[in-house]
């Protein structure tokens, strides 16, 4: 089987030659190794191995997504401004919002040796932030989707594997706008106030996503954001109020158009599985095992394994930190836990990638064994 034909066999709950095997974000996302760019990590010449070698030998999933045009021109500005500073040897990306009378800031914070944003202030900060931000009309986040970039880059893709489309749900928008203890606080104790907030990113999000899934039917699509309302942040009951009510609209949007929606959650989800599979998703990831999760893959595959395709199950600090020869016998039981029984499929896959700038050898030769297991079967 070609990559393609084994990920869509595996989506599709179907027979395959052997576990798909990729490498999430590395071959998923679209990077220049050649980019000068000093807060590009990728150009460090220790990434080309790791980036060679998931575009030639995994089964990839390559994120794609719509153009997004405003809906009302400039509306955005009236509210919003965005300034990016390089200082001090840091990149520093500030947001204003203005509205109600009120100034609200943020600031984001990225360093050159790390691929990731780090937020040192969230927009909203207390409930008067969030009482005024709900003041701002609906036009500000309405966005018209063209997807006619998106079917060129499954084309440039080929039989390597599938292209895969990422949207948050209305939960990953509105927690992210405070520090975790902030959210969690107005999330549990002010949850009429919360749903406004999560009504309101919904209004936009829900035709957004039909849009998309109706004019790029019958593909792969990841929706980030239950882990919010896993434990130990929020309680089981929450998860029911935050995700369910509020992320099954959206797979039901891209199910109906033949699509194949996975859920992606970290943590803690053994508390939130029979919630999930409620929704009915086609598939989960990551899949994170004790100790940064709580359930282990066996008991997933023999619970839910008829239900759900998984994906996962390599942390990814096992994967840098490990020697080989034990990373190896975690990854063959992540294989064998992955496969064992009846169930719709399994992918071996990492939980997430490294993020700085430098690839050891360590972590290149432990990709190099995801691969020759999956491979082996």
């Amino acid at each position: 089987m070609t990559s393609r034909e084994r990920l869509l066999a595996t989506v599709a709950g179907k027979p395959v030659d052997r576990p798909a095997v990729n490498f999430y974000e590395i071959g998923g996302f679209m990077v220049d190794p050649n980019d000068p760019d000093p807060y590009n990590v990728y150009n460090d010449p220790s990434w080309k191995p790791l980036l060679e070698l998931a575009e030639n030998e995994t089964d990839i999933t390559r994120f794609v997504g719509a153009t997004a045009k405003p809906m009302l021109e400039n509306c955005r500005h009236e509210y919003y401004t965005d300034e990016t500073i390089d200082r001090n040897g840091a990149r520093f990306i500030h947001t204003t919002l203005r509205v109600d009378g009120r100034t609200l800031t943020s600031v984001g914070r990225r360093d050159p040796e790390l691929h990731t944003v780090w937020m040192i202030e969230h927009l909203l900060k207390d409930i008067d932030d969030l009482k005024a931000f709900l003041k701002l009309p609906d036009e500000v986040f309405a966005y018209e989707p063209d997807v006619s970039n998106m079917p060129a880059v499954e084309d440039a893709l080929g039989d390597r594997g599938v292209v895969i489309v990422d949207t948050a749900d209305p939960l990953c928008h509105a927690a992210g706008l405070f520090s975790m203890e902030t959210y969690t606080t107005i999330a549990y104790t002010e949850p009429v106030l919360f749903r406004r907030l999560l009504d309101k990113f919904a209004r936009w999000l829900y035709p957004y996503v039909e849009t998309v899934a109706k004019a790029f039917p019958g593909r792969l699509w990841r929706v980030v954001g239950p882990e919010y309302a896993t434990e130990p942040y929020l309680p089981q009951e929450l998860f029911q109020e935050y995700v369910v009510n509020y992320t099954k609209p959206i797979v039901q949007s891209i199910q109906s158009h033949g699509g194949y929606a996975r859920l992606h959650c970290h943590g803690r989800i053994r508390s939130a599985l029979p919630h999930i599979v409620s929704m009915e998703v086609t598939g989960l990831d990551p899949l994170e095992p004790p100790p940064q999760g709580d359930v282990e893959l066996a008991e997933v595959r023999r619970e839910y394994g008829r239900d759900l395709v998984l994906f996962g199950n390599i942390e990814v600090s096992d994967i840098e930190n490990l020697a080989p020869r034990e990373f190896e016998r975690v990854a063959a039981r992540a294989l064998e836990d992955g496969t064992r029984g009846e169930g719709r499929g399994f992918v071996l896959m990492p939980t997430s990638c490294p993020y700085g700038r430098t690839i050891t050898s360590n972590t290149l030769e432990n990709y190099r064994t995801l691969i020759r297991l999956a491979q082996q079967g």
